[in-house]
């Protein structure tokens, strides 16, 4: 019987696409530039031409890292708050004041960062697309 690890589906169907020499080093470098495998890389720009996710580089992957951190602390700051409020403690409103600012200061910076990495796809595809003449 065969095991799966839990978040990861199996990947048990293949897509063959034919390219060219040129196309595939193109690809290649790609990929590499990514930091990715070929079939990583492909596999991101399928999903994200399907609207399922975005391709991301080494760096976007740490601004979401830290982007993720930051909310998760904040998260349990709120938890604190919450339990303080469910026990009937009291709470200044300056805690809340604080922990409402930080909610929206994560907010901007990930819409911010994903408005970035949308953009960045639709240029460097535009761009890639007009280099190897696949207008």
């Amino acid at each position: 019987m065969s095991e799966t690890v839990p978040g990861k589906s199996r990947k048990d169907r293949l897509i063959n696409v034919r390219v060219s020499h040129q196309e595939y080093a193109a690809i290649e470098d790609a990929a590499r530039l990514a930091g990715m495998s070929v079939s990583a890389f492909f596999r991101s720009l399928l999903l994200e031409g399907a609207g399922v996710r975005p391709v991301l580089t080494k760096e976007d992957r740490l601004i979401m890292a830290a982007l993720l951190e930051d909310m998760r602390m904040i998260g349990i700051n709120l938890n604190q708050v919450a339990r303080s409020l469910n026990a009937g403690r009291h709470v200044h409103v300056s805690e809340l004041d604080i922990n409402l600012g930080n909610v929206q200061r994560i907010q901007a910076a990930v819409m911010s960062e994903l408005r970035t990495l949308s953009r960045r796809a639709g240029h460097e595809r535009r761009a890639r697309h007009e280099r190897h003449g696949m207008v």
